[in-house]
């Protein structure tokens, strides 16, 4: 069987060793460049924090009747709210 030559040929291609070369076991630095990343929500350059909050039902339930993002209208509701009055 033909061994792979040291030195490339004068014509820049390589003799084949008889091995395919896709039968190989990929190398550790193959295998990370091969993943890919998975997809997702893009990070935001301004993150929310995460906490627990107890408000009252009829807050709760005025709002999620609102429909699809009223965590994010009450985020502007206390907002709104902090503009007029001061967290003390």
């Amino acid at each position: 069987m033909l061994a792979v030559t040291a030195v490339p040929p004068q014509e820049g291609d390589f003799v084949w060793d008889g091995h395919d070369e896709d039968d190989r076991p990929l190398s550790s630095e193959e295998m990370r460049a091969g993943i890919r990343r998975a997809g997702g929500r893009p990070k935001s350059s301004n993150p929310r924090k995460q906490l627990t909050i107890r408000l009252s039902p009829e807050v709760v339930d005025a709002f999620r009747a609102s429909g699809k993002g009223w965590q994010t209208r009450i985020d502007a509701a206390l907002k709104d709210w902090l503009k007029e009055h001061s967290p003390a």
